[in-house]
């Protein structure tokens, strides 16, 4: 399996950090000195993909700035001897840097920016999706997007996810994986009780889709519950045709950022290594 794109949404408003997401792009918030998206980025650079496709919001200006040549700054530097931090604020070395424009109006879910960017995968063709708003930090300098490949071509599959365990007693505030004998995935259970859980995985939002999994995630209509478009849909939906989708467990520190709390734990943890 040759994936070489990756699609990473980072359109939301990030509501649950205003006021300060008023002006700071969530995914740019801050931790340490790096956004919360470069650590996803670098994941899956690490995997070998070439082609990053950012689904952001109309809006959308931060993210551009930060992943394209300061050309003012650099001059700077070198007019201040500071020449050995241009390696700090360059480019993406060997990766093309997409972006599309999610809509502000009209549907909202995750399954949206997985259509959105549905013409730009091929037939026959799998990429990972990653949503932007958190990371799994890890210090053994290995990715998560290389593990899940690897994980999906051991299966000879063309899709799979990752799930971080949990905690018991926080079972019930997430949507639990329930997978079969092999390791594949049959549903997700949504805030079950911890007797009735299938397993202590959380679904890390963290995949590998192929081309069907983008159609579908196109053309189904809103959750007919909750009102949203939700690609946990489009997965079932896939599941149900008599496909197979690969579980496996995500390695690292699951560092979800879109929450006050979980943006000062990540920072906490991270910091705490720059300072060593």
């Amino acid at each position: 399996m040759n994936i070489t794109k990756a699609i990473i949404p980072v359109a939301g408003w990030g509501t649950r950090m205003l006021p300060i997401t008023k002006s700071i792009e969530k995914s740019m918030l801050p931790i340490g000195n790096r956004p919360v998206i470069d650590f996803v980025v670098q994941d899956v650079i690490k995997a070998g993909i070439k082609d990053i496709y950012f689904v952001v919001g109309e809006q959308s200006a931060q993210l551009q700035s930060y992943y394209r040549s300061n050309i003012p700054l650099n001059d700077y530097l070198r007019r201040a001897g500071k020449a050995d931090m241009l390696e700090l604020v360059r480019p993406l070395q060997g990766v093309n840097i997409h972006f599309l424009t999610q809509p502000s109006t009209g549907g909202y879910g995750t399954s949206i920016p997985v259509g959105i960017a549905n013409e730009f995968i091929d037939q026959d063709e799998s990429a990972v999706v990653i949503m932007g708003d958190q990371f799994f930090y890890r210090t053994d300098g290995g990715s998560n997007a290389a593990d899940l490949i690897e994980l999906v071509e051991s299966r000879g599959l063309d899709a799979g996810l990752f799930g971080n365990p949990l905690p018991e007693e926080l079972i019930p505030g997430f949507g639990i994986i329930e997978k079969d004998r092999e390791g594949n995935f049959i549903r997700i259970v949504e805030k079950p009780s911890i007797e009735e859980a299938p397993s202590n995985l959380n679904n890390s939002s963290f995949y590998i889709f192929p081309k069907e999994i983008f159609e579908l995630a196109r053309t189904l209509p809103a959750n007919p519950k909750r009102g949203e478009f939700e690609v946990t849909d489009a997965i079932n939906a896939y599941v149900a045709s008599g496909k197979k989708i690969a579980v496996g467990t995500v390695t690292g520190d699951y560092m979800e950022c879109g929450s006050v709390a979980g943006w000062l734990r990540a920072n906490q943890i991270v910091c705490a290594d720059l300072l060593q």
